[in-house]
């Protein structure tokens, strides 16, 4: 399924320029005749399977309550007044995935996953933030949505220890979508939604790592790699006649030490892109049962099949001092000059056949590179 984003008066280029991470933004019939790549029912399906995140978001006489799946029975919900949300349906469903590509005018990186979230009337999960960009895309049915702009003042609510909110808000955004209207909301936004009728929504969110996630990240690649065994170096110590104090001097030294630790850019490069392919949902990943060899991969792709990429799987290509990476899945794969090409092809998750590999089949390195590629799940023979 293919989706074309209409921006009408905008671009993808004014859009970073004016309203990306600095103003909310609705537009209306964004995605013309738009068909819902998935019903209530497939939807209702995932969230019992123990594998899937999924929560219910209820209110009932004010009060609110979240119930986490696996669900084998949603009768005792009602008809109205409760949210079902799925965590990365892209990963299970081809044109929901599809979703993603009209918005590819930002890095693949940034993209976290799609929730898709299926509300009775009166639905909603409360006003509160988030700590990221979104793009949600109206399906099925009606909803409210009250947008505001960052408030201080706002008072953080606990209504359910599972669930955030916050104190109401101004809106400048109040608008009902129908299917096909596009809603963008930036970090910290105040907002609430709440359903008029059975309703669907699809919600592309991004992930924005912050210090303490990265340099944990940092940290736990140089202990495995023992980089961080060699002690401080005391050989220009200087008499001191204040034993008691912990002088600016050795403050600067035992900084620099830290900072002497995280200057070589091919480890943070290493380090960055594989928690950035690092996929936090489950992936539908086909390991062959046994290992394929290349000469079974040729004739498979000579009876005319198609190698596919697993859906929701993270792929980026870093080119770094004439040395370049192939990173799936937080997993690293060095290419060479003749395998760079195929690298490219993998990094953009591109169906690939016996035509588009007509030029790589007969190299041996990239022979090694797809094996290794299919051997782990990460593309199958549909």
């Amino acid at each position: 399924m293919t989706h074309i984003l209409n921006w009408q008066d905008l671009t993808p280029a004014t859009f970073l320029s004016q309203y990306w991470q600095k103003k909310p933004l609705i537009i209306k019939n964004a995605f013309q005749d738009f068909n819902d790549p998935i019903d209530a029912n497939d939807l209702a399906g995932l969230a019992m399977e123990d594998f899937i995140e999924s929560r219910i978001i209820s209110k009932t006489d004010a009060k609110w309550d979240v119930n986490h799946g696996p669900f084998t029975d949603f009768s005792q919900f009602g008809e109205k007044n409760w949210t079902l949300l799925v965590q990365a349906v892209n990963n299970w469903f081809a044109d929901v995935d599809a979703l993603i590509k009209p918005f590819n005018f930002i890095p693949n990186w940034r993209i976290d996953d799609v929730m898709v979230s299926f509300s009775t009337p009166g639905g909603g999960v409360g006003p509160h933030l988030d700590q990221y960009d979104v793009f949600i895309l109206q399906g099925e049915g009606k909803r409210r949505w009250r947008v505001g702009k960052p408030d201080a003042s706002l008072k953080q609510l606990l209504p359910h220890e599972d669930l955030k909110q916050v104190s109401d808000f101004i809106a400048e955004i109040d608008e009902i979508t129908e299917p096909g209207d596009l809603l963008y909301i930036p970090p910290n936004h105040p907002h609430d939604g709440v359903a008029i009728d059975n309703s669907l929504n699809y919600s592309i969110g991004f992930q924005a790592p912050n210090p303490q996630e990265l340099l944990g990240v940092i940290a736990d690649h140089l202990l495995d790699a023992d980089l961080l065994g060699q002690r401080m170096d005391d050989r220009k110590r200087q008499l001191t006649h204040k034993p008691h104090e912990l002088e600016p001097n050795d403050i600067k030294q035992l900084t620099e030490m830290v900072q002497n630790a995280l200057t070589d850019a091919d480890m943070m490069t290493t380090c960055f892109a594989k928690y950035l392919t690092s996929v936090h949902h489950s992936l539908n990943l086909l390991v062959p049962v046994e290992p394929l060899d290349i000469d079974l991969i040729k004739q498979i792709f000579a009876e005319g099949e198609i190698l596919e990429p697993v859906l929701g799987i993270k792929c980026l290509l870093v080119n770094q001092n004439d040395n370049s990476a192939l990173y799936i899945n937080g997993e690293k794969f060095e290419l060479m000059t003749e395998t760079l090409e195929l690298g490219q092809m993998l990094a953009q998750k591109m169906p690939l056949s016996a035509q588009s590999l007509e030029k790589q089949l007969d190299c041996l390195k990239n022979q090694h590179l797809l094996t290794r590629v299919i051997n782990k799940g990460f593309w199958c023979f549909e």
